[in-house]
């Protein structure tokens, strides 16, 4: 009982086993596996790979990210699951093959030299012919024919008759075979090229991610990855006139330095532009330094243009500012001040701020990127760059929103243009928190306009958000900074306010002079921030400019007349402010501003440029003077063994689809029988796949085996098929 109990769990564990290898060959299972890697390849492409983990919560919030992140959608091509459906797919595909091919190569090999004159009269193209002379004669004759037309054959004998089993286009079948293996052999090269090798050292050599900021020599050996690595893709960031001679393997949770058998030493990069200013070549002149023989090989990288040395390849990935050294002058922006200090940094420094500019005790700033040549859209503006942040609903903002928006903001067509060097750069508080910006070093044409470009923003996904200050005739910001200060001097909006208040009142009337006195002072006061007692404008003051203009308006005047009283109290700022630059021209030394449309329009964009920096948010305003470019390029550096591999693939592929969709099978029967008046020949012919052309050779074959033997043929009555399909497949 034990026996036979045995016996029946040993059949069916076979047959489990059967059944298991027949699913994981069989074609639906690989074409499952086919499908569920293109979808994954899709999200590959479409979702950016490899970004720090920050970005995508940006991009996506904190609940998908973790979701995507458990998923491994940042790294789908080194996903556990990816790899473990590839090997699947290699398993497959192999037990297919291996269950196949040798029915395909035996097929192939065969001549099916067993069939009957019977069979060949069910075949559906057949022909049959009478001549004269001996079997033999005959048998000689279709033998050339078949050398000169590319048949191979065979003759077999068999009583009284001859058979001629010929054949012609077996690669077909080995087309198959190539087409199957080649996707294996993709396969193994992508796995050959995956980060499994990495992962492997992680898991048996204890090899971790380093995560704190390090320099290079003080990284442990836990971290690193030897110059035997046998794949690997990091990059290089090198700074002109230096080297470097590791890559960073960026993980999901920190970085992996891979040490280079060679050095990389950047002596020059260089970009070249088209007449636009957008940049048309990148390219960097190195020096490798190997580390084995001390070899010097200079060679130059260009985009698309690697080069390689030692097995690893060297691309041109893209190029940052290697440490650009900054000479800038620091504004005040808050405060009855315009005294400047210079102030001097490098790009990736940071810098205190001046301690003698009101408010900007403890806080610092950082150097992050210098550009020197930017191309703008001059005259189309795509984004909306008004930095005070808030919807323009009132008449007052309305006004404001017509006279802003980006440098670029016009109706006439794209003009892309250099607008000249810039510089980003943070100044973070002594609470930690920090807001970026960025300057332009030249003033640039907006509508007529020369408007020096000071962007914001408080978050690296915003876009930048433009204070636009009005450039005077010396091409400077110095005009703008001294009515900026003069409006934090209480005592100078009270003289301001007299003048204008003397000027636009001829009639010698006290009374009316001084209640408009009192209106344009207490405009004045409104627009700086300081209500009605004066006082310091703090640097991100919310109620001050337009916005608190508008708030009186909206809590002092009918709705029915607030379009009316905004254009008053404008007009009234307009020439109260004239009176103030004024004021500060003589503070400074300087003869009076003539008042003509250039002026007036200057003194406009000011008020502007005035009242959107009370949100600009820093008490400083850097204008860069002069640099030393420094640039660096980052290349990317990979070593892949299963290029190759890819390449063989590649080549099996091409040659088994073409075998597939080019190379037809034919086979042809000759059965050759003596009768009393000569020979009969019976003619038959098959291929494996029925195509209009296969009717047309044929066709042709019969004509020319019939002209051969010196005869036409003549059809055969069709007979009931008795096994034709089986012998042709």
């Amino acid at each position: 009982m034990s026996v036979t109990t045995s016996g029946y769990e040993l059949k069916s564990e076979r047959r489990t086993l059967r059944s298991a290898v027949e699913l994981v060959s069989s074609m639906r299972f690989a074409i499952a596996l086919l499908v569920v890697l293109a979808i994954a390849s899709i999200v590959g492409t479409v979702l950016t790979q490899d970004d720090p983990y920050p970005n995508y919560v940006n991009q996506f919030g904190p609940f998908w990210a973790d979701i995507f992140r458990g998923l491994s959608l940042y790294t789908v091509y080194s996903a556990w699951w990816f790899m473990l459906i590839l090997g699947f797919l290699i398993v497959s595909i192999s037990l297919c093959v291996v269950r196949n091919a040798p029915k395909m190569i035996a097929d192939a090999k065969s001549w099916k030299d067993r069939v009957r004159e019977g069979s060949l009269r069910a075949f559906h193209h057949k022909a049959e012919y009478a001549c004269g002379g001996t079997r033999a004669e005959a048998a000689g004759r279709l033998g050339a024919l078949l050398d000169r037309i590319g048949y191979k054959y065979v003759v077999r004998e068999s009583g009284e008759a001859t058979l001629i089993a010929a054949k012609r286009g077996g690669l077909a079948k080995i087309g198959y075979i190539f087409a199957h293996i080649a996707i294996v052999v993709i396969c193994i090269g992508g796995l050959l090229d995956s980060n499994l090798p990495i992962k492997f050292q992680m898991w048996l050599f204890g090899k971790t991610p380093v995560t704190s900021n390090s320099t290079i020599s003080e990284i442990g050996p836990e971290h690193r990855l030897s110059t035997g690595n046998p794949t690997f893709r990091g990059y290089a960031w090198v700074p002109e006139g230096q080297h470097v001679s590791t890559a960073i393997l960026n993980q999901p949770n920190g970085s992996l330095i891979q040490d280079l058998p060679f050095s990389i030493q950047l002596d020059k990069f260089i970009v070249d532009y088209y007449s636009t200013g957008m940049p048309k070549l990148f390219a960097s002149d190195i020096v490798i330094t190997d580390h084995k023989t001390g070899a010097r090989v200079p060679a130059r990288i260009e985009v698309n243009k690697p080069f390689e040395y030692d097995g690893v390849s060297i691309y041109q990935s893209s190029f940052q500012d290697g440490g650009s050294q900054m000479t800038m002058t620091a504004w005040p922006m808050v405060g009855a001040t315009d005294a400047t200090v210079p102030v001097h940094g490098a790009i990736g420094g940071s810098a205190p701020l001046p301690a003698s500019m009101p408010d900007a005790a403890g806080q610092t700033i950082e150097f992050s990127d210098f550009r020197a040549i930017n191309v703008e859209n001059v005259t189309n503006g795509s984004g909306k760059t008004d930095v005070r942040g808030v919807a323009a609903q009132h008449p007052v903002e309305r006004f404001l929103e017509n006279r802003l928006g980006s440098g670029a903001k016009s109706s006439k067509p794209v003009d892309l243009r250099n607008v000249g060097p810039s510089v980003q750069y943070k100044v973070r508080g002594s609470d930690g928190q920090a807001r970026e910006f960025n300057n332009y070093m030249l003033p640039v044409d907006v509508d007529g306009e020369r408007m020096f470009l000071a962007g914001v923003r408080l978050a690296p996904d915003d876009p930048f958000r433009y204070l636009r200050i009005p450039a005077d005739q010396a091409g400077t910001v110095k005009e703008w900074m001294m009515l900026r200060a003069a409006l934090d001097n209480p005592a100078l909006r009270t003289q301001a306010a007299e003048r204008f208040a003397r000027r636009a009142v001829a009639d010698p009337n006290p009374e009316l002079r001084q209640h408009l006195q009192e209106s344009a002072q207490r405009v004045m006061s409104l627009f700086a921030g300081a209500g009605e007692g004066g006082g310091k404008t703090p640097a991100g003051q919310a109620n001050a400019g337009f916005q608190a203009i508008a708030t009186f308006i909206d809590q002092s005047v009918p709705k029915g007349e607030q379009e009316k009283a905004a254009s008053l109290l404008l007009r009234m700022l307009e020439g109260s402010m004239w009176e103030l630059w004024q004021l500060a021209r003589e503070g400074a030394g300087e003869p009076d501003a003539s008042p003509d449309a250039a002026t007036s329009r200057f003194v406009q964009s000011s008020i502007n440029a005035l009242s959107d920096s009370f949100l600009y948010g820093s008490p400083v305003y850097l204008q860069l003077d002069s640099f030393k470019q420094v640039q660096a390029s980052v290349f990317q550096l990979t070593r892949a063994p299963g290029k190759k591999v890819v390449y063989l693939g590649s080549l099996l592929l091409v040659a088994g689809i073409f075998s597939m969709f080019f190379v037809r099978e034919r086979r042809l029967w000759l059965w050759l029988k003596e009768t009393s008046t000569g020979v009969s020949v019976v003619m038959a012919m098959s291929t494996a796949r029925k195509t209009l052309d296969f009717d047309k050779e044929f066709a042709q074959t019969r004509d020319t085996v019939g002209a051969t033997l010196g005869v036409a043929a003549h059809d055969i009555a069709s007979a009931p098929p008795r096994g034709a399909d089986d012998l042709t497949r």
